[in-house]
């Protein structure tokens, strides 16, 4: 059998050894970062409602207090996000 591509196999590109290894070694990074990351995440998820407690005692009608409550409260979203996988058996 013959190939009816008019182009030779030769025309297409092939990955380098130079391209493996550099995404061989994001991809050890990555895993190296990702269990600090969500051990973080998940630790800080569980600590924030404890400073949202104060602020809310203290009450929303000042501006600061306000956007530090939102703020806080994204960042608590974020922890809950990246942490939620921390400590699971594969």
């Amino acid at each position: 059998m013959s190939n009816s591509s008019p182009l030779p196999n030769e025309s297409i590109a092939q990955p380098s050894p130079e391209t493996d290894r550099g995404t061989d070694a994001f991809h050890r990074l990555v895993r190296t970062i990702k269990q600090p990351a969500q051990f973080l995440s998940f630790w800080a998820a569980i600590a924030l409602p404890f400073v949202h407690v104060p602020l809310l005692a203290q009450g929303l009608g000042d501006p600061t207090v306000t956007m530090t409550f939102l703020t806080l409260l994204a960042i608590n979203v974020l922890a809950l996000y990246f942490g939620h996988g921390y400590n699971e058996s594969p």
